[in-house]
C-alpha cells in the first residue's frame, strides 16, 4: 500500500486532496516525493510569511530549554512575554492576550466575548466571508455553503458587497436595534480573493458601532504580521477594534497557534465569567515557535515591509503580461494578490494546470489567489509567473 492508497483508506479529508506528497519546504519552494520543485505562491494559505524553514526560526526551537507541557492555571514565563509582544504590535488599546491553538478557536472565544460583553446575542458578517470550521465560526461564514447544518447559531446575519458608503445605511439598520453583540469580519476579506473595503465604509461602520454600542471584532488570522503591508490590516483604515483574532503567520508556519486580543476594557467585565480554556493552547513548543517568529518579524521589519511593497508593484507588472481569455480584475495590496477571472470553472482550470507545471496557488470562487512569503525574489515571481502563462 503506498502512501496515496493509505491516505484515502485512513486519512479524513474535508476538501478534495492536491495531486502533491510534499518531502519538503524551503524558502520559496516546496518538494514533492516524485522530485519535481513547485514555486510557492499559495504560502500555506497565509500561514507562510516569512518563508519556509527559517533558520532562526528552527534553531530557536530545537535549542530552547522549555518544559514538556504547562497546565493552563500554572504561571509560565513565556505566556506573558508573548502576549506583551503582541499587545505592542496590535493596533489600538488592545492588550489582553488569550491563548488559542488556531484561528477557529480565536473566533469562537471573540464571539463569547462579544455576547458575554454585551449581553446581546446577535452577530453580523459580510455574506461569503470564511471565519473557520467550529459550528460559530460556520454560522457567520458564507450561507450557502453552509445550508447543509441544521444547527447553526441563530441571530447571524450578513450583509453583502460592495462594502463602500451606499451599504451604510443597511448596516446602521440592522445595528439600530442595538441586539447586535458585535460584527465580525476580515479587514481586508482574502477569502473572497483579496476585497478591500473602501476607507469611508469601514470609517463609517466604526463610527456607528460605537453609537449603536456593537463591538467591532477583526479577523486577522490571514491578514495580521505583515500580509498586507502594515502590521495588521485594520491599520489601512485608521479605525480600532474591540477583539482581533491572529492565527496562521504568529508562528510563520512552525507550530499552530492562535490568539484573540482585547481591551482592558472587556476584559475586566469578561475575563473571570469566560474561562477559554484551551488544553494545548499556546504550548510551550509553539511559544517558542512565535517568540522566535515575531523576533525576526520585529528585526528585520524595515526589510521585509520595504520587500512586501516591492512584491506588489512587481506582481501588478508581470500578472499585466499573462495573457488571460479576459480582462482580469487584480486586487493587490501588499503580499495579499487576487486575480478575479469571473468565472469559477476557468479559474479552478488553471489552478489545476499550474500545479501540473509547478506552481502553488489557491483559488477563492472565480478568483486566482496568491499569499507568497515577504523574502521571495523578484527572480522567484517570475519564475511563477512564467508557469502562471504556461497554464493560461
Amino acid at each position: 500500500m503506498n502512501n496515496k492508497e493509505r491516505d484515502e483508506k485512513f486519512f479524513g479529508r474535508g476538501n478534495p486532496s492536491m495531486d502533491l506528497e510534499v518531502v519538503k519546504a524551503e524558502g520559496s519552494y516546496v518538494y514533492g516525493a516524485n522530485g519535481k520543485k513547485y514555486v510557492d505562491f499559495l504560502g500555506g494559505a497565509g500561514v507562510g510569511n516569512l518563508g519556509w524553514n527559517v533558520k532562526e526560526i528552527e534553531d530557536a526551537i530545537r535549542k530552547s530549554q522549555r518544559p514538556a507541557y504547562v497546565y493552563p492555571n500554572f504561571y509560565y514565563g513565556k505566556w506573558a512575554e508573548l502576549a506583551e509582544i503582541l499587545a505592542d504590535l496590535a493596533p489600538g488599546n488592545l492588550q489582553k492576550s488569550y491563548r488559542m491553538t488556531g484561528g477557529s478557536e480565536a473566533v469562537e472565544a471573540a464571539l463569547e466575548m462579544a455576547t458575554l460583553n454585551t449581553g446581546r446575542s446577535k452577530i453580523l458578517s459580510v455574506e461569503g466571508s470564511y471565519h473557520g470550521n467550529t459550528l460559530g465560526a460556520l454560522s457567520i461564514g458564507a450561507s450557502k455553503k453552509n445550508k447543509k447544518f441544521p444547527n447553526l447559531l441563530q441571530g447571524c446575519e450578513k450583509i453583502d458587497l460592495p462594502l463602500n458608503k451606499s451599504r451604510l445605511p443597511e448596516v446602521e439598520r440592522l445595528l439600530s436595534g442595538k441586539d447586535v453583540a458585535a460584527i465580525i469580519m476580515e479587514p481586508v476579506i482574502i477569502n473572497l480573493g483579496v476585497v478591500i473595503p473602501e476607507a469611508e465604509f469601514m470609517a463609517g461602520l466604526s463610527e456607528i458601532c460605537k453609537k449603536t454600542g456593537t463591538l467591532l471584532i477583526m479577523d486577522e488570522a490571514i491578514t495580521g504580521f505583515g500580509r498586507t503591508g502594515k502590521m495588521f490590516a485594520s491599520e489601512h483604515f485608521n479605525i480600532q477594534s474591540d477583539i482581533l483574532c491572529m492565527a496562521k503567520a504568529i508562528t510563520a508556519g512552525h507550530a499552530p497557534m492562535g490568539a484573540v486580543i482585547t481591551t482592558n476594557e472587556i476584559d475586566k467585565k469578561v475575563g473571570e465569567e469566560i474561562g477559554l480554556y484551551s488544553s494545548y493552547g499556546w504550548h510551550p513548543i509553539a511559544v517558542d515557535a512565535s517568540l522566535a517568529a515575531l523576533n525576526f518579524l520585529k528585526t528585520n521589519r524595515e526589510m521585509l515591509f520595504g520587500n512586501i511593497e516591492a512584491i506588489a508593484e512587481y506582481f501588478k507588472k508581470a500578472i499585466s503580461e499573462v495573457n488571460f481569455k479576459k480582462e482580469p480584475e487584480v486586487r493587490i495590496l501588499g503580499a495579499a494578490i487576487g486575480i478575479e477571472l469571473h468565472d469559477e470553472d476557468y479559474a479552478s482550470q488553471i489552478k489545476d494546470k499550474a500545479l501540473k507545471e509547478g506552481l502553488l496557488m489557491n483559488t477563492e470562487g472565480s478568483a486566482l489567489l496568491f499569499l507568497p512569503n515577504f523574502q521571495m525574489t523578484k527572480d522567484t515571481i517570475q519564475e511563477g509567473i512564467n508557469l502562471l502563462k504556461k497554464a493560461v
